[in-house]
């Protein structure tokens, strides 16, 4: 099995005509429904008509909400001013299928939860819904939400719009393929290892992953105890657009009493009087692939014609970072997985993943005691520089079921996840931006800042998007 594509072939380009709204964000959008040039009725019919046209060929949304999505749209329509004035009124948005909505199931991917209906909306479904927004599907999810591929036995495969050979990402792999063929504006993920920026770069697409605790993550039946893995989980935005990342946060943000990690904190911190940016263009033992070495060039060129100090640097204890999320994930998080449902090749990789860090022989304090020693370590460094711009994925989007052979799955996963790591062990927010098109397939880097100045982040990605915006959508090759 070879780890990589011909990304060279030709591929078959699948020629649909793409309706004009179905290009535009969800501020966009929302622009232009309050100012009477569009109504939620077209915008929702554009994009329940693009999901029946694109969706057969890629398979990212598990259920269409058509008949609810329309009498909301028509409802959204006939709203008072006040009403419209909300920030995301009319826009249609995606729900992964392991966050709670009410009357449909929570399947999580797993035949054995298709009928796990939730007693209620998660928070930030509740949130999407305040803020105006119109539920148009459910996206899929590999099982358990415990892959780098999305691919299970009752939903099936969702494919890489880019290149049908290549995985699109997980575990928001749904998510990020509808949003990159311009079947949703906006929609909902988590991640607690990469899984909101994983398919956001397979897919080119944008996503953060917030600080912990800014967004509340309350889940009903399969995860709702989630235990010693609750400092690396968070729910999050997915979009094509860095202003759709920062409404969607701001939208989602805010203390729930159900999550008792999440806190009231201010979006956006004291600006510096100067801002400086580290570029990570090398890891110790880890070959970057050439495009995406140039893409953290570029990026670092835009933010120092725009007044930024920028600095090449190596990112701090990456290994240690690595080793605590992944030991501490794997005795925890995988353990906590029911892998008598799944699949045998499923979860023979999850064993095969776990025994990657049965040499570290260290008991639970010690390895909080690390991670707290880390957490200090990288608060430092990212307080020097107030955003680190590196690579999302160490790696190039690699084969479907890469991640499930023995004999190449644990080294691609390696890769996959280093740079990503540090979100999540570290409760950091992380900003994966799509940059660009190599060979094919897309290309995108990774930004960090301190805990809670996800604004940081993303004023560095808007910065940079001005002069490569996101190649999405598209129609699927």
């Amino acid at each position: 099995m070879k780890l990589y594509a011909n990304l060279n072939s030709k591929f078959h380009y699948f020629g649909e005509i793409m309706d004009e709204l179905v290009k535009k964000g969800a501020v966009e959008l929302s622009r232009l429904i309050k100012n009477g040039e569009t109504s939620s009725e077209e915008v929702v019919k554009a994009h329940l008509e693009r999901i029946k046209k694109v969706n057969p060929e890629i398979n990212a949304i598990t259920i269409p909400l058509e008949e609810s999505a329309l009498e909301l749209a028509i409802k959204s329509d006939n709203a008072s001013k006040e009403e419209k004035e909300r920030p995301l009124h009319g826009v249609p948005f995606t729900i992964k299928e392991n966050i709670d909505f009410e009357g449909l199931p929570t399947t999580n991917g797993l035949s054995f939860f298709a009928e796990e209906f939730p007693p209620k909306n998660a928070p930030i479904v509740d949130r999407m819904l305040e803020a105006g927004a119109i539920p148009i599907g459910r996206t899929n999810l590999p099982e358990m939400g415990l892959r780098l591929d999305t691919d299970n036995p009752l939903r099936g495969r969702t494919f890489n719009p880019w290149n049908k050979k290549l995985t699109p990402g997980g575990s928001s792999g749904g998510e990020a393929a509808a949003i990159a063929t311009g079947m949703s504006p906006i929609g909902l993920g988590n991640d607690v290892g990469g899984s909101l920026r994983n398919p956001a770069y397979c897919c080119g697409i944008s996503s953060i992953k917030p600080t912990v605790g800014r967004v509340p993550g309350v889940h009903s039946g399969a995860m709702e105890n989630i235990g010693l893995i609750a400092p690396f989980l968070t729910d999050g935005p997915m979009a094509r657009k860095i202003e759709d990342i920062k409404a969607g946060l701001s939208i989602l943000a805010g203390r729930h009493v159900d999550d008792p990690n999440s806190v009231d904190v201010p979006l956006e911190g004291k600006m510096p009087e100067k801002l400086k940016a580290a570029l990570v263009k090398e890891i110790d033992g880890i070959e970057l692939p050439p495009a995406t070495v140039k893409e953290i060039e570029e990026a670092g060129k835009i933010l120092s014609e725009n007044g930024w100090d920028v600095e090449e640097v190596q990112a701090p204890e990456l290994d240690k970072v690595f080793d605590m999320w992944g030991v501490i994930l794997a005795e925890s998080g995988m353990e906590l997985a029911p892998k008598e449902l799944f699949k045998p090749e499923t979860a023979a990789y999850l064993d095969r993943w776990s025994q990657t860090f049965s040499h570290i022989n260290l008991s639970m304090d010690e390895k909080f005691t690390e991670r707290f020693r880390l957490r200090k370590v990288w608060s430092n460094f990212l307080n020097e520089y107030q955003v680190c711009i590196g690579p999302t994925w160490c790696n190039l989007p690699w084969q479907i079921d890469t991640d499930l052979d023995p004999k190449l799955g644990n080294d691609a996963l390696k890769k996959s996840f280093y740079f990503i790591a540090p979100a999540n062990g570290l409760g950091l927010p992380a900003v994966a931006l799509a940059t660009g098109v190599s060979e094919g397939i897309p290309t995108g880097i990774q930004i960090y800042a301190d805990l809670f100045r996800d604004d940081l982040a993303l004023l560095a990605a808007e910065i940079i998007e001005k002069e490569k915006p996101c190649p999405a959508p598209i129609n699927p090759m």
